[in-house]
């Protein structure tokens, strides 16, 4: 089963479009502001329906819940390739693309922790599932040469999505062929009034628990606000693009320049990625327990932040890549850790409900993290403070994404400070 779960891992990140999504919205002839919408959108399709679906998955099978996630990514990647130009078309794929990513969250995680209690390897759980998600990383690697092959022989960024469905189709199957023990202990006939009661449970426990509650924050502060601020990585890359001398004898666009650029680096990350999630079990083994770890990782993702601010506020932008670099890396640690903290403190039957909790406190974080930091760098740049650089536009680049740093370092060093509490509990038991 571990090779068939890390098989799962390598497919599902075959997203070839995933690095150039912007391009193709921005391609449709929309504005940045209707980016903006979609992009909210697509999270209010998650946080409508994220609970609900992991209470069905608990309730009804994962299986299931995970073959209907993938039906929902392959509409969504056709409509995204083959639909004619047009906003109605857009939102009608993000919809199901958020659907897609709803019932798939947490799903998958609990079903290889439900697999490890049959096995009774519970205790190698950071191990086994660093290592499924090391081949997610590798998947992601792989994904974005055979991307940028594609954007250049064709010329044409739809066919970055129709090229996705391959590997989502065989995906497809291999979820077929898990066996039904993975499905937790679904209830079978669906009721909706017990679908409500097992979210009320759910929420009840995540409120309630010590433990789960100081998860749910961590989970905020870490990755709630890493996923809002790990994308200005690439107009830092794209400003940099333009004084490579390895670049300027190219005949090719600033746009292709960029995509090169991007595409080697995010490569590197993601290979190191891989490794990094991979040996995240010898963190918890060095500093004695997943949550020795984590404190652990918490200063240091404070040093991180508290070095790259200085360089921020310069612009000095060729250390802020590297230390970019470091933040993925730890991400990368953070998540087999986490993961494996919260399967300690939920009951097994409200893991999957557990785990769509915690996306939800995510993607509330990402609502407030995403507009507050972005409202500030205005300001900054308005206040024209700081060294000036220039922008692919012209515009000028005043160090003024200085507050990802000032931000990052308020709140790993509160989440350091603080993280003697909410200590190990036994696991909460449904009512």
């Amino acid at each position: 089963m571990i090779v068939r779960f890390s098989l799962y891992g390598f497919l599902k990140n075959q997203r070839y479009f995933e690095p150039y999504m912007m391009l193709f919205l921005l391609g449709q002839g929309n504005s940045f502001a209707t980016v903006g919408l979609l992009i909210g959108f697509r999270e209010f399709c998650v946080n409508a329906t994220n609970i609900p679906a992991g209470a069905i998955a608990d309730l009804y099978g994962r299986k299931r819940c995970m073959l209907l996630s993938y039906a929902a990514y392959m509409i969504a990647f056709l409509l995204f390739g083959l639909a004619p130009v047009g906003l109605g078309w857009l939102f009608l794929a993000v919809f199901f693309f958020g659907i897609g990513e709803a019932f798939r969250e947490g799903t998958h995680k609990s079903m290889i922790f439900t697999w490890l209690r049959i096995q009774g390897r519970l205790e190698e759980k950071t191990k086994i599932y660093g290592v499924t998600r090391s081949w997610s990383k590798v998947g992601s690697a792989v994904s974005i040469p055979i991307a940028a092959a594609i954007a250049f022989s064709t010329g044409n960024l739809n066919t970055l999505f129709l090229a996705a469905l391959v590997p989502y189709a065989i995906g497809f199957v291999a979820l077929c062929s898990y066996p039904a023990e993975l499905d937790g202990r679904p209830e079978g006939k669906v009721a909706i009034g017990r679908v409500f009661v097992h979210m009320g449970q759910t929420l009840r426990d995540a409120v309630k628990v010590p433990a789960l509650r100081r998860l749910m924050a961590e989970s905020m502060g870490f990755e709630g606000f890493f996923d809002v601020i790990k994308d200005y990585l690439q107009p830092i890359l794209k400003l940099l693009v333009l004084g490579l001398p390895m670049f300027l004898g190219l005949n090719l666009s600033n746009d292709q320049r960029g995509i090169l650029l991007i595409g080697a680096v995010y490569f590197l990350i993601h290979l190191g990625s891989a490794w990094s999630s991979r040996t995240a079990h010898r963190l918890s083994d060095r500093f004695g327990g997943d949550d020795g770890a984590s404190r652990a990782m918490w200063w240091g993702m404070a040093a991180i932040y508290l070095t790259m601010l200085p360089c921020l506020v310069a612009s000095w932008y060729w250390p802020v890549v590297a230390l970019f670099f470091l933040l993925f890396l730890m991400q990368s640690a953070w998540r087999p850790l986490i993961i494996s903290r919260f399967d300690a403190h939920a009951p097994e039957s409200h893991g999957t409900s557990i785990l769509s909790v915690e996306s939800q406190a995510q993607t509330l974080a990402k609502m407030v993290f995403a507009p507050l930091i972005g409202q500030i760098i205005d300001q900054v740049a308005k206040a024209g403070t700081g060294p000036a650089g220039t922008g692919l536009d012209g515009s000028k680049l005043d160090g003024q994404f200085w507050p990802i740093a000032a931000v990052g370092v308020l709140i790993s060093v509160t989440l350091a400070l603080t993280a003697g509490r909410g200590k190990p509990h036994a696991p909460a038991s449904p009512a």
